[in-house]
């Protein structure tokens, strides 16, 4: 599986595409008024508590920058210290930044700074009077971070772990870190698949939610909820023979973003796996779904990693080309959910 995962991550960007046109348009080109451009570069977007900032990566393996809402004035997070660049930025419960990235970097050889052997996990300060300090573990693709506390989980290999970060001084440091599971305690059909954290429940910091993708050529995708205290998980998606990523949760708990292939009813391996649109999945085990960009209706473009503001009201997205290595972004987008979900049916 973990072949079948490097082999996603190191060679999907030479994949062209066989689908027939449904647009020649950009989606760029008639954004729909509930939507706003506020970057045009970047990736992997994450709101400040306040709502009032978005965190980012310039690029993977690049810097990280900050751009406020309200201006559009974009301030650099990493500039102050020499570094071999991230593939993670996100505020931490108290406003500082947990960072994902490696001590090295080879550009003869960069997808080995992302996987899980090289890439760390390290706390910078909101201050930025210092360069950041490892936690001393390793991390593969994304971390989960409470919005509430000073916790996070991580994968590493084909196991989940949870600790917390506890400041001793003016050092912060890993406490408590333990295992939570691995995927050969996963239910059919995620049994052995591999995994990647992505959010603690708002309302419910004992469920972790994460995603398994693995299946037949390595395609598939589910995502599924673990709850600590009681030891068990759910499969909210449930979906076979879909893609579906978890991505950014919604603050009342009921419900979740995810990228999804499923308008691609065609579905047959990498050329639709690359086809993503956003979608917002229900969190109540009925697996219903609703899609909510169309970015891919042109399947030269996708819109992917959809972030929630604390209140509700707005996502952050953004948008890449169909063939572009999963992860990557050309710029972040706004949408207000509140509009979208008066106009939703109306396109």
């Amino acid at each position: 599986m973990k072949h079948l995962y490097l082999f996603l991550l190191f060679f999907v960007a030479s994949f062209s595409h066989s689908f027939s046109q449904d647009t020649n348009k950009s989606p760029l080109e008639d954004l729909p008024d509930y939507i706003t451009q506020i970057t045009y570069f970047g990736e992997r977007a994450d709101w400040s508590h306040d709502g009032k900032r978005i965190l980012f990566i310039e690029k993977t393996f690049g810097d990280v920058f900050e751009v406020e809402v309200e201006t559009g004035i974009i301030q650099p997070m990493t500039h102050h210290f020499f570094h071999e660049g991230f593939v993670r930025a996100l505020y931490l419960a108290n406003g500082d930044i947990l960072l994902s990235g490696a001590r090295e970097f080879d550009s003869k050889n960069p997808w080995k700074s992302r996987d899980a052997r090289n890439a760390e996990l390290w706390v910078l300060k909101k201050d930025l009077k210092s360069p950041p300090i490892p936690l001393g573990v390793h991390c593969k693709e994304g971390p989960a971070v409470s919005r509430e506390k000073m916790q996070i989980a991580w994968a590493l290999g084909t196991t989940i772990y949870k600790g917390e970060i506890d400041y001793d001084g003016e050092k912060p440091k890993l406490k408590n870190w333990k295992p939570l599971f691995t995927s050969g305690d996963l239910p059919s059909p995620a049994k052995g698949w591999d995994l990647e954290t992505q959010n603690f429940n708002p309302k419910n910091g004992n469920e972790l939610f994460f995603y398994a993708f693995g299946g037949q050529f390595g395609f598939n995708a589910e995502v599924l909820g673990y709850d600590i205290e009681e030891k068990k998980f759910v499969n909210y998606s449930n979906s076979k023979d879909t893609y579906d990523e978890a991505e950014g949760i919604f603050p009342d708990g009921l419900s979740m973003l995810i990228e999804s292939n499923r308008h691609r009813t065609n579905y047959k391996g990498m050329k639709e796996f690359l086809t993503l649109d956003i979608y917002k999945l229900k969190l109540d085990e009925t697996g219903d779904v609703e899609r909510i960009t169309y970015f891919n209706d042109n399947p030269e473009y996708k819109a992917s990693n959809p972030v929630v503001s604390d209140d509700g009201r707005f996502m952050a997205f953004q948008y890449a080309h169909s063939e572009d290595p999963a992860g990557k972004g050309r710029g972040i987008l706004i949408m207000d959910l509140k509009i979208w979900e008066k106009k939703k049916g109306k396109r």
